[in-house]
């Protein structure tokens, strides 16, 4: 029998129930979470986030198991599965994905079967996310003044679609604040 990446079940990081962790996690194999974690999840192996887990960042890995609460954008490079206990807010981008009945998904779900789509999809996220790590730097030096107020929505021509997902978001961010007790 052939090896495959797969069968290795041992568990290189293990964040137990009733840790909290700030910060993130950059791991090389096995990657297990039952706790809470702020912060950005990036694996070379399978992540599996427990049940009662509750994440508020980003999830990367190889073949990725999710049973908690994901709130942020899931990143699988071979698949995907979101088991009936588990809430997700955020996009996701996967080759597979299997999401039994009674899971929550709020965002964009990409699919890409073959390797072309798959290198456009996640170049065209790491872009995106660039930028946006980048346009608070640029707007507080560029024009300070001319920033909207908190929580409201600028609709430029370009912005149109943001804007009409204005209320979805809002929803989004009070469940994401109901879930991780925030003010």
């Amino acid at each position: 029998m052939l090896f495959d990446k797969y069968d290795d079940f041992s568990i290189n990081t293990i964040v137990g129930p009733n840790t909290n962790l700030k910060g993130d996690i950059e791991t090389g194999g096995f990657t297990r979470i039952d706790g809470s974690i702020t912060g950005n999840v990036n694996a070379r192996g399978r992540v599996v986030i427990g049940e009662r887990a509750r994440m508020k960042g980003n999830v990367s890995g190889t073949a990725i198991t999710i049973g908690g609460v994901v709130c942020g954008n899931v990143i699988a490079e071979e698949s995907l599965v979101i088991l009936s206990t588990a809430l997700v807010l955020g996009d996701i981008i996967t080759r597979r994905i299997q999401a039994d009945d009674g899971c929550l998904i709020h965002g964009r779900v990409l699919v890409c079967p073959d390797g072309d789509s798959w290198s456009h999809a996640v170049s065209e996220y790491r872009d995106s996310q660039g930028i946006r790590s980048a346009l608070p730097v640029f707007s507080k030096a560029a024009n300070a003044a001319a920033m909207p107020a908190a929580g409201t929505v600028a609709a430029a021509p370009a912005a149109a679609a943001t804007a009409n997902a204005a209320p979805a978001v809002s929803a989004a961010k009070a469940a994401s604040s109901f879930i991780f007790d925030e003010d």
